[in-house]
């Protein structure tokens, strides 16, 4: 049977993702950065492998761990939620060695077995507000869009070699922990000027009660995009994700 590798497994997307290949049949690696006994319970299926994206001897490691991968998920990521004038560089750096730099990275190291074989699947996974600019996520933005233009230009080098790149822009979930974590990554708090203007976009948060996106559309999305050679190389995850795309 076929092997996947998905990062970020320890909840949400990833966990929901690995269970769903598990459950079809694959073989699942199922990482991420401190495998917790709560988390992904490992199976005649499923196997939990430590990986952090932003330490390349993780990196080497668990890519020799797992053996030969026919897939990757990139799905690893941080949430991040302030005004740029209050978010250090040293924050905006974190932000982007995981979501950006450390999709490049874990990518560069499984790209030589896939085109040696000729032939395997990347899935990176980025953010439905992609499609539609919003306050306070400028960095969060910033570290998903370049994961979309470089899926872009990389699945023409990886063309001829028979591997494929798709890119699954999930929308909100409030079901996750993820929103959660980006607003406690605000650390200290906002630049006062902008109190306003943060109280205005939670408000809107709470008072939403239009479409949102599950772990289980994600891992659908992620699914096709794996297994269905048709499918296009990038689409939306979720009823607001969809809604979004078409600028509703």
């Amino acid at each position: 049977m076929p092997t996947i590798m998905i990062t970020g497994c320890s909840s949400g997307f990833g966990l929901e993702t690995a269970r769903h290949f598990a459950d079809k049949g694959w073989n699942v690696i199922a990482t991420m950065r401190s495998p917790r006994e709560d988390a992904v319970s490992p199976s005649d299926r499923i196997r939990v492998l430590p990986l952090d994206v932003t330490d390349a001897a993780s990196i080497a490691d668990a890519v020799a761990a797992a053996g030969p991968i026919d897939a990757l998920v990139n799905n690893a990521g941080i949430g991040f939620l302030n005004a740029l004038e209050g978010t250090p560089m040293e924050t905006v750096r974190a932000i982007f060695e995981t979501n950006t730099l450390g999709t490049i990275a874990l990518i560069q190291a499984v790209l030589p077995q896939m085109r040696e074989r000729r032939a395997g699947v990347i899935v990176n996974v980025t953010s439905s507000v992609t499609y539609k600019p919003l306050p306070l996520l400028s960095v969060y933005t910033a570290s998903k869009a370049a994961v979309n233009a470089f899926s872009a230009s990389v699945a023409l080098e990886l063309e001829p070699f028979g591997v494929r790149v798709r890119v699954v822009r999930p929308g909100r979930a409030p079901e996750t922990s993820f929103s959660d974590n980006a607003r406690a990554r605000m650390g200290s708090g906002f630049p006062e000027p902008y109190a306003e203007l943060v109280q205005q976009v939670f408000a809107r948060f709470e008072q939403d009660t239009g479409p949102v996106t599950s772990a289980e559309d994600v891992a659908q999305a992620i699914w096709r995009a794996v297994t269905d050679e048709s499918s296009p190389a990038d689409f939306p995850a979720g009823a607001d994700a969809v809604a979004w795309l078409q600028g509703s």
